[in-house]
């Protein structure tokens, strides 16, 4: 019997995948995680910006400011001129690991599968996908407040349901998220393209809101929460990877967006505009919003929810309320939900489809916010909430995030020099099937690192820097291992491209 062999197909500087039989039949392959169409490649440089828009503008992104000021001894300028240098670090794996994607159509677990083989994809794959559920789950909880606010200023009574009320907008809240990314990606395209000028539109309002009650440089003066005389790089740089962190998550799975991209060029200016003045411009605004909030209401408060669910004006709570839930929606169905819904495929495609996998990342995310919600149902009682662990959570996990960065860079621009062989991304049985030992080796070496600075104290510039030196660690040490286990995977891709390239009719075998 003749078994048809699929080929990749070039228009362009695009690529996609003629799917056959040896392809469709493999256990590693369905359709949802399948090379997109160039056809269906229709985002340009302005919904790749609106994308960055709408997950940049969210609550955490305002809280930002008082995060690196209160936790990491950074005075104001130095807060937000960390955040914008920080991003604008963050854009260089954003747009490198993103060529991958635009080219090959790839998602983010196909990608990986070059580095650490098929089955070894999996590691970094559950990784990025449990970090990406516990930001749903606190996401979703900020939009379920925001809705709880809103519903008590438009049902009478709803208000006396107090941290009920919130648990109940929680579900809500995640069940729209559910909805649109199961909708596809084009329900995404059209959410943050409608967003972003609104969300924009809103920031600049809120900005000259609270513009007049705040005293800049009063506000500028106010000294750092350091010791006095202790020189600033120590915690700038601790507060640098820290803000790396916040979209370290993003720099590992953009593939799972820029293969929706019509060009590099689109990918690449699109990033540019959309991510990292958005990102000053929120913070700087949270910042603000702060300072003024005693003015505005009479006490001081870092959570925009709370703050302009305090204000005694019932209408324009009720507009800004909903504005946040756009805000929150917006962000967390593109930055939360969609890698690990990619990533959970990864792991059993032929039993996780892609509605599957939307809905397992949605109850592994209210499993991992149970803790809060109990408390705010009174069902256990302590003080420790989501945001005393701000800090240690971007710091903790963008340590473990580096090194799998730094790997996806080397592999794919250094040792197979941005040539992938897409049919084999499939396979069982293909050239990168199993685990690819150099991409394993190098990303547990750095953890190891991580793991032993964190209780050693002549040691914990590694994890305080955990991002730069886990990405750096991990680069270099793929490329090292690669070269002295003489990885073939150049010499297998040139063959395999120059043979399918070459070969304009449809291949058959016997079986």
């Amino acid at each position: 019997m003749a078994i048809l062999i699929s080929k990749p197909i070039k228009k362009g500087q695009l690529y996609e995948l003629d799917i056959e039989d040896d392809v469709s039949s493999s256990q590693h392959f369905n359709h949802d995680i399948a090379p997109t169409k160039i056809a269906e490649r229709t985002w340009t440089k302005w919904n790749v910006a609106a994308l960055w828009v709408g997950m940049a503008v969210c609550v955490p992104t305002y809280t930002l400011g008082g995060v690196l000021t209160s936790f990491f001894g950074l005075d104001v300028k130095e807060a937000l001129l960390t955040i914008l240098l920080a991003n604008i670090v963050i854009l260089i794996p954003l747009t490198l690991n993103a060529f991958a994607g635009t080219k090959y159509g790839i998602p983010f677990p196909v990608l990986l599968r070059s580095s650490f083989g098929v089955i070894g994809s999996n590691i970094p794959c559950i990784i990025r996908a449990v970090v990406a559920c516990g930001w749903f789950g606190i996401q979703t909880l900020f939009g379920g407040i925001a809705i709880h606010i809103l519903l008590s200023h438009l049902v009478p009574g709803w208000e006396s349901l107090g941290g009920k009320g919130e648990v109940i907008g929680f579900f809500l809240f995640l069940f729209l998220n559910v909805y649109i990314v199961i909708k596809g990606a084009e329900s995404i395209k059209i959410l943050e393209s409608l967003s972003a000028p609104i969300l924009l539109a809103v920031g600049i309002g809120l900005m000259m809101w609270a513009y007049p009650q705040v005293s800049m440089t009063e506000l500028l003066a106010v000294p750092p929460k350091r010791p006095e005389n202790a020189s600033v790089w120590p915690y700038f740089f601790g507060a640098l990877t820290a803000m790396v962190g916040f979209w370290a998550t993003l720099s590992l799975n953009i593939p799972d967006f820029s293969r929706y991209a019509k060009s590099q060029k689109d990918q690449i200016l699109g990033q540019m505009l959309g991510l990292p003045f958005t990102m000053f411009f929120y913070a700087s605004l949270g910042v603000i919003l702060t300072a003024a909030s005693q003015g505005l209401v009479g006490e001081t408060i870092s959570d925009p929810v709370n703050l302009i669910g305090k204000i005694n004006n019932p209408v324009g709570v009720v507009i800004a309320m909903f504005f946040i839930i756009v805000a929150t929606l917006s962000t967390n169905t593109a930055a939360n939900v969609v890698s690990p819904t990619n990533d959970f495929q990864n792991i059993a495609p032929k039993k996780i489809n892609h509605t599957k996998g939307v809905l397992l990342t949605g109850f592994i995310g209210f499993l991992l916010m149970s803790y809060d919600l109990m408390l705010r149902m009174d069902w256990i009682q302590t003080d420790l909430y989501l945001e005393d662990r701000y800090s240690s959570w971007l710091l903790g996990y963008s340590s473990l995030l580096g090194p799998i960065a730094g790997i996806m860079v080397v592999d794919y621009f250094i040792i197979r020099k941005q040539y992938l062989n897409l049919p084999e991304l499939y396979k069982t049985h293909g050239i990168y099937k199993g685990v690819h030992y150099p991409g394993m080796m190098a990303f547990l070496f750095p953890v190891c690192l991580t793991l032993i600075a964190v209780n050693v104290e002549t040691f914990s510039w590694f994890y305080h820097y955990g991002w730069f030196t886990g990405s750096i660690l991990g680069g270099i040490t793929y490329y090292i291992l690669c070269k002295l286990t003489g990885d073939k995977g150049i010499a297998l891709t040139g063959y395999f491209f120059t043979g399918y390239l070459k070969n304009k009719s449809r291949i058959t075998t016997t079986h």
